[in-house]
């Protein structure tokens, strides 16, 4: 069968008979391999068409509905060879060859079978397998960032923008278009587009940078991650590329002259998408069955356009530079053409693999073509690509006028694609060789000994017809021979590897998310999990390194190592890290990395557990317990939030896989202890258990720039900064507790931190005798407030309604009678503290005298009156509550602004539902109005833990003046709900996150895909920020989990100790002996919090 009736039987369902022994055509390439021609098979009727259309669900399939076939799913493996005489067929033999890897798994592992997907992670997490090597570990955007920056005045924005990364070699990291790399990132590969008319290659994301942007930086590009397993066994991404040409002048021109107080001009609002003139490009990987080294690629690009068009695919792959920067000058390694097609690459330490490039079908038309027509059509040859070789080096000519240092250099595929790109020096001066003399790269720019650092196979698609005609490339990216591995050339073996590594990854998410959830519930699950997954990055920054220079290179300003990072010469990161957006965030954030373990602990707790593990490890962390927060400024401040999701993430483990990782919980520990050491020394300035904390994450959120000093002079006691250490108070007593049941020692650091919380929990709340306990609860309005404190007798309250004054709701927790039973030390501590410190006891811990539901003890901040109170103005419409969360900022200051006049200068806060209108940090995130998930995600928690103390017995009106009363668990879920709502389809179909674009909504090629913004709209839910997968915004997925129907006879946390209740020998909620079935929701049992 030729590539054609391949291709069309793959897509349309052709029913061709497969032709064995085709002839070649007489064709060549410019590589002088021939090309094979191809008849393409008669279409179904359009009847039968119709009728596969109107069966297909809505999903994230990227083929054309094709008719329905019994037969299974073969296995890549070579197809036996025929002798003259053939032997009589061992049926059993048959049926075992042509068994599924899957089947093959089952067979072999019996009531043990946990999945295929699952097994790999098992074999990964045993080193049996290195599965994780290869994953999407290329960043989105390196350029412009702060490793890349060697400016004297710590512009990154303008030291390394856009406009140079085609032709200059990064020195910290190498970016792509749906790219993938080892995990140390010493070969990469990614997609090259050209849609003929753009002034330059598509080889990455563009966007406005912080200067440009009215609201800070911001990608314009439209692109997807549809999917992904935790091995990254499994990948599939949709970048959609517009026909006409790519308007980067026009999105600059106008975001730059947009104030703050309008919307951020996006790709959608020129006119390149009219009448839908875009190619729709999907990229997959999939790693053979049992391979992790060898990699099929497949690009499939539909013309959504009208008319026909033609398409560029380079896919390329290279070497980052490392050979520019140490002395002595390191060898480079190698890429060379090893044969028509084939392009080898050889490193040190990874040995020699292979990147085929085969010859691709020609263009085929869309599945309702008509018969008649492509009956007649003359047989095509298929797309051979041109095998291209450069150097990955800085063109010096082009950008700064100096002669180069290579001859072929970074960006040599630009001049040889386009001729619009070449330099005009070329044809005049002739100067752009080594040293200004004349270079045979000057008409070729590319290596004619097809051998360099960077390689790419550019694949020209012609007239690809309109309204859905489709191209496809596959490549192989493999150590193996075509010999060894028969799906290199045989491209029904080659779809059937990818087609078999999805059916596994249904498997286990099928597994994960089962029940009566709703199919949009489950792709919006999936989407949400396989993006984070691809977030995934390699980062390094070696920190010394960076402040000094490199010895190959010129000398930076002198004055560049006073800008930033001075204090932190001992971080050395090389890691792969959970990144909050591979483009407008490609950097870790410390209290995002917390927020991006809940989700990623359901799919991958090894990866979860190292992301934690990292951020505490000596090569992070301070000497002095300090955690980096991010590469802007490793010495701000983020909340303290590492000790609770280290605590979730362990019980996520346990409760979900059958596994309590104590080394991991007791190493994070002992270097939190070092943490929090930190915080009270250098955040408790008065010594007086109440902190400020600086930026604590929440950006423009008070009056004042909270990293700065106070225009006003004074300190400012944070009701935030105080709640967030007493919320970290209760997790390291959490902590404490779980591991002094395997060693009595931490019972007296329990003990140390239950009255440390005491005390922070009377600073903040009360006022004694000494003003310098002022407190920071406000009684007539029923809110905490920041307060600036200028000395004795002399404070004042900052009356603003914000999160800050929620917060201290997350410092609750709920002790088991069993728990204080088993622990007589801490029991007996714990009842002198209260017989012996009465005016504490009586203000803060009568919840610890008083038993509630299930006997269970409650230590929190807030006192059974003060949470009535603040949930009124919480769960008021018209206030904090919102069709889609909780508001960061009360709805209340859209007619009441705060505003304090200050030495000539005015400060005030009031409700923006949207975007900032402050240029405070960038202007690019917004905490006066918008929905956050993260802070969400705390405050339900809250409420389930406040549940559990009260059970049934308080009841709040929900929402406030509905007449409505509801206990706290289920007001939990009603935010919950919300926040879901936010991504959901409504009964008009329409998602809230979309922002009415009808397009988004409406449209059959964009309508289920799901963008999971920085932040939501306060009033619309519409999505904000960073657009592209925001790390936190993937929690979604653990609330749409959590939503599923689960048992009601458990209660909502898991904190049980004693073997009676099984926790000494839990099982893995994947264990089953069924390869089919879906998982069991009850099997799960309950999916609240901690029980997770």
């Amino acid at each position: 069968m030729s590539s054609a009736e391949k291709l069309r039987g793959k897509i349309f369902g052709g029913t061709a008979p497969a032709q064995q022994n085709q002839p070649a055509s007489n064709g060549s390439t410019a590589n002088g391999t021939s090309t094979p021609k191809a008849t393409l098979p008669s279409l179904p009727s359009l009847d039968t068409v119709a009728s596969v259309l109107s069966s297909v669900k809505p999903g994230l399939s990227i083929e054309v509905p094709k008719l329905p076939t019994a037969e299974p799913i073969r296995p890549a493996v070579r197809k036996p060879t025929l002798t003259t005489s053939p032997p009589e067929v061992d049926q059993n033999a048959h049926d075992e060859q042509y068994k599924t890897y899957r089947e093959r798994l089952l067979e072999k592992l019996g009531a043990e079978y946990e999945g295929v997907e699952r097994h790999r992670l098992l074999q990964d997490g045993k080193k049996e397998r290195h599965w994780k090597r290869w994953g999407p570990y290329l960043s989105e955007r390196q350029w412009a960032t702060v490793r890349e920056d060697y400016s004297a005045n710590g512009d990154a924005w303008t030291h390394f923008p856009h406009e140079q990364a085609r032709s200059r070699a990064y020195r910290w990291g190498e970016d792509g278009l749906a790219g993938i790399s080892d995990n140390h990132q010493r070969i990469c590969f990614a997609l090259g587009l050209w849609n003929g008319v753009d002034p330059i290659l598509k080889e990455r994301l563009f966007g406005v940078t912080g200067h440009q942007g009215n609201h800070g930086e911001d990608c314009k590009e439209l692109y997807w991650y549809l999917d992904s397993t935790p091995t990254h066994s499994y990948m599939k991404y949709l970048y959609k590329y517009p026909q006409k040409p790519y308007p980067y002048e026009e999105l600059v021109r106008e975001s730059i002259a947009r104030g703050r107080d309008v919307q951020e001009y996006e790709l959608m609002d020129t006119d390149v998408f009219d009448q839908d003139r875009y190619w729709d490009v999907f990229v997959e990987y999939a790693k053979d069955e049992d391979d992790p080294n060898a990699i099929s690629i497949r690009i499939t690009a539909y013309n959504r356009g009208p008319d026909p068009a033609t398409l560029h695919i380079i896919p390329q792959l290279w070497f980052p530079n490392t050979w520019s920067w140490p002395l002595p000058t390191p060898p480079r390694p190698n890429l060379w053409l090893s044969a028509p097609g084939v392009i080898s690459a050889q490193e040190k330490t990874l040995g020699t693999t292979h990147l085929y490039c085969t010859v691709s079908p020609p263009p085929a038309g869309p599945s309702y073509a008509n018969d008649a027509d492509e009956a007649e059509q003359e047989e095509e040859d298929g797309v051979a690509p041109e095998i291209m070789f450069t150097e990955n080096d800085t063109n010096f000519q082009r950008l700064y006028n100096v002669p180069n240092k290579s001859d072929y250099v970074k960006d040599a595929f630009h001049d040889h694609i386009i001729p619009s790109h070449r330099p005009k020096s070329t044809a005049t001066n002739g100067v752009n060789g080594v040293n200004g003399e004349p270079s045979a790269a000057q008409q070729t720019f590319i290596n004619p000994e097809n051998k360099g650092t960077k390689s790419g196979a550019h694949y020209t698609f012609k007239d690809v017809p309109g309204k859905g005609g489709v191209v496809v490339v596959r490549l192989k990216l493999t150590s193996l021979t075509p010999d060894s591995d028969a799906s290199i050339n045989d491209e029904e073996l080659f779809d059937d590897v990818i087609d078999e590594r999805r059916r596994e990854a249904d498997e286990f998410y099928s597994r994960l998310l089962g029940g009566s959830v709703t199919d949009d519930l489950k792709a919006i699950y999936r989407q949400a999990l396989g993006g984070m997954l691809w977030t995934k990055q390699y980062y390094k920054f070696i920190q010394d390194e960076w402040l000094n220079g490199d010895p190959a290179q010129p000398a930076p300003p002198p004055e560049r190592k006073w800008i930033r990072n001075r204090e932190w010469r001992h971080l050395h990161c090389a890691d792969i890290l959970s990144m909050p957006d591979k483009w407008e965030y490609p950097f870790f954030a410390a209290w995002d990395t917390a927020f991006h373990c809940i989700p990623l602990a359901m799919v991958d707790p090894a990866f979860a557990k190292k992301q934690l593990d990292l951020l505490t490890r000596e090569w992070y962390m301070k000497p002095d317990g300090q955690i980096p927060a991010y590469e802007w400024n490793f010495s701000d401040v983020n909340p303290p939030v590492h000790a609770w999701a280290t605590f979730r993430v362990f019980k996520i483990e346990r409760k979900l896989y059958g596994k309590g990782d104590l080394e991991f919980l007791e190493r994070v520990f002992q270097k939190l202890l070092l943490n929090f050491t930190w915080w009270v020394n250098r955040k408790d300035a008065g010594g007086n258990n109440v902190f400020e904390g600086g930026f604590l994450g929440l950006d423009n959120i008070g009056a004042f720039n909270r990293s700065e000093p106070l225009p006003t002079g004074g300190v400012l006691r944070q009701a935030d900064g105080t709640a967030w250490m007493a919320f970290f108070c209760v997790n390291m007593l959490n902590m404490a507790l779980e591991l002094a049941k395997h060693n009595p020692t931490y019972e007296d650091i329990a003990s140390k931190f239950f009255e440390h919380f005491i005390f922070i929990a009377d600073a903040m709340s009360y006022q004694g005798s000494n003003d310098e306990t002022l407190s920071l609860w406000n009684e007539q309005d029923g809110m905490y407030y920041d307060a600036i404190h200028w000395g004795p007798g002399h404070s004042q309250q900052l009356p603003i309604r914000s999160l800050v004054g929620l917060i201290p709701l997350y410092a609750t927790l709920t002790l088991e009678p069993s728990v204080i039973n088993r622990f007589p030390g801490f029991k007996k501590r714990m009842e002198w503290f209260i017989e012996n410190r009465p005016g504490l006891v009586q203000r803060n811990v009568a919840n610890m005298k008083a038993s509630g539901k299930g006997q269970r003890r409650l230590l929190a901040l807030v006192s059974k009156e003060r949470l009535v109170r603040i949930l009124e103005k919480m769960l008021d419409e018209k206030e904090f509550l919102s069709d889609y969360g909780i508001r960061s900022l009360s709805l209340y200051h859209k007619k009441h602004p705060y505003n304090m006049h200050v030495n000539g200068q005015d400060f005030g806060v009031e409700y923006w539902p949207g975007d900032s209108k402050s240029g405070m940090f960038g202007g690019n995130s917004n905490w006066r109005g918008p929905i956050w998930l993260a802070t969400n995600f705390l405050l339900i928690e809250s409420l389930q833990r406040f549940h559990q103390y009260y059970g049934a017995d308080l009841q709040v009106e929900c929402p406030t003046g509905s007449g409505d009363y509801m206990d706290l668990g289920k007001v939990a879920e009603e935010v919950q709900h919300r926040i879901i709502h936010i991504f959901g389809r409504d009964m008009e179909g329409c998602r809230a996150t979309n922002g009415g674009n009808v397009k988004l909504d409406r449209d059959p090629h964009f309508r289920d895909y799901v963008w999971f913004h920085e932040f939501f709209h306060g009033n619309d839910g519409r999505g904000l920020g960073a657009s592209h997968q925001t790390g936190w915004s993937g929690l979604v997925a653990f609330h749409i989990m959590q939503s599923a129907p689960r048992s009601t006879s458990m209660h909502y946390f898991d904190e049980r100790i004693d073997s009676e209740y099984g926790d000494e020998h839990p099982q893995s909620a994947f264990t089953t002996v069924s390869a089919v079935s879906e998982l069991n929701t009850s099997t799960l049992g309950d999916l609240s919090p901690d029980a997770l």
